[in-house]
């Protein structure tokens, strides 16, 4: 249903008004989880009771499991007449009024880490229960979140329109590049000379990541596989 929970924020006509935006569905097998029961008498009555879940280390049970991702990017800075201040409501004309009724977990992420090892003068509204760190590439990340499942979320406020503020004007640099980017660019015309060109860059000083990457190529491009050219650090890589 889209009246209830994050699924209240896929207005179509915002989606598609973004600068980027992706679906995605994941299948894969995974070991399946057995769940153990036992009926157990209680009160003249027999009540099935649940005494652990144990997950097949073998593998031998399988099950499949589905996984749905939409990933969109908004150009607030354009959009915002040059102001990064940003809000649920400004990106998709909508707010959240209570969690999805089927969900076990259903939580907002706010990026809120430092741009330079210092405090940035921003400010996230409303404040939040709580607080997460993670290492992602090798970087700390800090990340406020919102738990739609907690009852004081909705309690003095009916929905939640998270709110991100800069405390002084902000100049128009760039934000910092992450430790492992891509660029991608088109070049050449026909289908003679057309090609796209990928770089991905790590400019972490000593770790390696694996990558997965996965190319969207325009309709108007015919793609030959012979012609893949994979070139690391000057020299080039046959494909196996």
């Amino acid at each position: 249903s889209l009246q209830a929970g994050l699924a209240v924020l896929l207005k179509a006509e915002r989606l598609f008004h973004s600068s980027y935006h992706s679906q995605a569905v994941h299948i894969r097998p995974i070991c399946r989880v057995t769940h153990w029961f036992a009926l157990l008498p209680w009160g003249g009555f027999t009540v099935a009771a649940s005494l652990s879940i144990v997950q097949d280390a073998s593998c031998l049970a399988v099950s499949w499991e589905l996984r749905q991702t939409l990933t969109v990017v908004f150009d607030t800075f354009s959009s915002g007449q040059g102001k990064k201040d940003w809000s649920l409501f400004k990106m998709f004309s909508r707010t959240l009024t209570d969690a999805c009724p089927l969900a076990s977990q259903s939580k907002v992420y706010v990026d809120i880490s430092p741009k330079n090892k210092e405090k940035e003068l921003l400010e996230v509204s409303p404040a939040p229960a709580s607080v997460h760190e993670a290492i992602v590439q090798g970087d700390k990340r800090t990340y406020a979140v919102y738990d739609l499942l907690s009852p004081s979320l909705f309690n003095t406020s009916r929905s939640l329109n998270v709110q991100l503020k800069w405390k002084r004007p902000q100049d128009s640099s760039d934000l910092p590049t992450p430790v492992l980017h891509a660029q991608r660019y088109v070049s050449g015309y026909g289908l003679q000379t057309g090609e796209i060109s990928t770089l991905i860059y790590n400019t972490h000083p000593y770790r390696a990541f694996p990558v997965i990457l996965l190319e969207t190529v325009p309709w108007y491009l015919r793609l030959y596989v012979h012609t893949l050219t994979i070139i690391t650090k000057g020299k080039e890589n046959k494909p196996s």
